[in-house]
């Protein structure tokens, strides 16, 4: 069996398999594979450390300096995949970034240009990429900058990023993302800087403008309560591996990887509908996540796992379940000892 889910070529916006990133002779992502769907929100959690926003640097062929990927990251959101994005130039990625796949950043600050106006910020994606002229394209920018629920949208389009609140720039950052109407849209930690009620609102708009664009999602958090609410299917990343993955519902319910089991119990949710518990009686993970490459062989989280045994030093096999036996949308987990009884086989 193999160590990670498989994918189908024919029917998923963006498909990865075996992405491996390294800086150096130092491991840092170990074949990730997976795939998304058009209208379909997936989400990708772990501690931090587990490799959740790595992964998503390298599909938007943004890996810092010094790192090297090596597996496929094919694109389809405007026509049939036929390029490894890995292997592409950074002219021809420059060309999708903002076009054909977005994403949205942690913290807006970061994103947007002290020195420009909103405005200008929005029409500016839509000019590079040539999808509306100068003059269409600063009447589209009020006209997004209304869509994301920003009061006065002409206002703010005059204002400076200083001059908003952190919930409004965030809202202008989900307004360029989705300016040239991308197929695929990636959110890091999009919220997490948000307090509670501005974080609903922000959600809303994200899903949202998703619906409207049929494309699809990749949502990175450490908040399980978020994923519950907000996608369809999650992807759990420890050590810079998939380790399970499946329906938000079933593995919520129901998680076999120990790690997920962990998460699971260590989240303030009472359920998968998205409602807490209180934080106080929240049991917690033993020990903490290694540093980049010093995971242990075998199972990455074997040293911090109280099941752990001798076979933990072999890799666990990629194990599926329920309805769909291979392909994307598996229920899958790779454990040699997963909670919920003996591993499937």
């Amino acid at each position: 069996m193999s160590a990670q889910p498989s994918v189908a070529p024919d029917r998923s916006v963006l498909r990865v398999e075996d992405l491996s990133v390294a800086a150096g002779s130092t491991p840092l992502l170990h074949e990730v594979t997976f795939a998304i769907d058009r209208g379909e929100r997936v989400g990708l959690i772990g501690e931090s450390g587990s490799g959740k926003s790595l992964t998503a640097l390298a599909v938007m062929g943004l890996l810092p300096e010094g790192l090297g990927a090596t597996g496929e990251v094919r694109l389809s959101a405007r026509s049939p995949a036929t390029r490894n994005l890995l292997e592409v130039g950074e002219r021809a990625m420059a060309r999708l970034r903002g076009d054909s796949m977005s994403m949205v950043f942690q913290e807006p600050m970061t994103a947007l240009n002290p020195t420009m106006r909103v405005g200008a910020q929005v029409a500016e994606v839509m000019t590079i990429h040539r999808t509306r002229p100068k003059a269409q394209a600063r009447a589209r920018a009020v006209e997004l900058l209304e869509q994301v629920g920003l009061p006065d949208p002409a206002h703010v389009a005059r204002a400076y990023p200083h001059e908003l609140s952190g919930g409004q720039r965030q809202r202008v950052v989900l307004a360029i993302a989705l300016a040239n109407d991308p197929g695929l849209l990636i959110c890091d930690e999009p919220t997490t800087a948000l307090d509670v009620t501005v974080q609903a609102t922000v959600l809303d708009l994200i899903v949202r403008g998703i619906e409207e664009r049929d494309a699809a999602m990749l949502f990175i958090t450490h908040d399980l309560a978020v994923v519950a609410t907000v996608c369809e299917r999650v992807l759990v990343m420890y050590g810079g591996r998939i380790v399970e993955a499946g329906p938000v519902t079933e593995v919520f319910a129901d998680p076999r990887h120990r790690y997920t089991q962990g998460l699971v119990a260590a989240s303030d949710l009472t359920g998968i509908d998205g409602a807490r518990r209180e934080r106080a009686a929240l049991p917690t993970i033993p020990g903490t996540v290694p540093p980049a490459g010093r995971f242990p062989d075998g199972c990455v989280f074997r040293s911090r796992c109280a099941h752990a045994t001798e076979v933990c030093r072999t890799r666990p096999p990629w194990t599926t379940r329920g309805e769909h036996p291979a392909g994307e949308h598996a229920r899958g987990f790779a454990c040699h000892h997963p909670a919920g009884g003996e591993r499937d086989d």
